[in-house]
């Protein structure tokens, strides 16, 4: 506890209030405030007499006032005196450092004194969401799209779980505080073939199609005939990135007999390999299947 020297009363003449002492008539009430809004703390004292009333920040080690007059240099301390029994500590835009005890101190001897709260700022809220809004897998039978607390566990991460996650804290005063974690799952190759047999007129374009999934990104090859492909007039290669995602399309133009067979899709990267297939086949003008190679 701090203490401070007594002012000398000496010479003072004392009346029948003084005699009888001060004494504190109320607790100080411990205070929650919104940071940057204003906060008052009473300190009530009747039969004050002569004595005077200081005001302390403990956990700064700080004298704010002595009696009417501000000792600290921080300009949001204030002192205000109601009816003579009240002094009233202002505190202008709170702010978190502003949170703490205060003692009212009265120089009596021995010296009297009586502390409050201020609570700067509600406890904050803390929520989770995923990036992309998709919902927040954390086993198999827990989902949803928001969860609270301060962390969250995963039972096994898998590559669906590899995404921004923003943790929001949030206590009523904007804005909220929110930080980025991002999940990277590394994983082999995965690919994905909607339709492995697709029929095409003679004559006409054809798309097939090849959906990776991998991490690191992989490297996505079309094979026909135990040769790679590459971009020519005849054929067209067309690939997209979305996350850990790749869209590639092998575009077949004017397709003839000799196009019909099993194209391959290959992808692979740092951690493995894999393929998927697709046959095409072919049909006359007259809707008739022709022989698939």
């Amino acid at each position: 506890m701090l203490l401070f020297a007594r002012y000398t009363q000496d010479n003072i003449s004392s009346t029948d209030g003084e005699r009888e002492g001060p004494k504190f008539v109320e607790p100080i009430p411990n205070v929650t405030v919104t940071v940057g809004r204003d906060a008052s703390l009473p300190c009530v004292v009747s039969n004050l007499g002569t004595y005077k009333v200081v005001w302390i920040h403990i956990d700064r080690q700080m004298v704010l006032t002595m009696h009417k007059h501000v000792i600290s240099r921080i300009p949001r301390y204030s002192i205000s005196v109601h009816d003579k029994n009240t002094w009233i500590l202002h505190v202008t835009r709170a702010q978190q450092e502003d949170r703490g005890y205060y003692m009212c101190q009265v120089n009596t001897n021995p010296i009297m004194s009586q502390v409050g709260y201020l609570q700067g700022f509600p406890t904050p809220k803390i929520a989770w969401k995923r990036e992309d809004g998709m919902d927040i897998v954390l086993n198999k039978k827990i989902k949803g799209p928001v969860f609270s607390g301060e962390y969250i566990h995963f039972d096994r991460v898998s590559r669906t779980d590899m995404a921004g996650y923003l943790c929001i804290a949030a206590n009523g005063v904007p804005p909220a505080l929110i930080k980025r974690i991002f999940i990277n799952v590394e994983f082999s190759p995965i690919i994905v073939v909607t339709n492995q047999l697709i029929a095409s007129i003679l004559g006409s374009n054809v798309v097939l199609e090849c959906q990776t999934e991998s991490n690191p990104v992989a490297a996505t090859y079309w094979i026909w005939n135990k040769r790679f492909m590459t971009q020519t007039s005849k054929y067209g290669i067309h690939t997209t990135q979305n996350s850990y995602r790749t869209y590639t399309k092998l575009e077949i133009r004017n397709v003839s007999k000799n196009d019909f067979g099993e194209y391959t899709c290959l992808s692979k990267n740092l951690l493995g390999e894999t393929e998927g297939t697709i046959r095409l086949y072919g049909k006359d003008k007259h809707n008739v299947s022709l022989i698939v190679k």
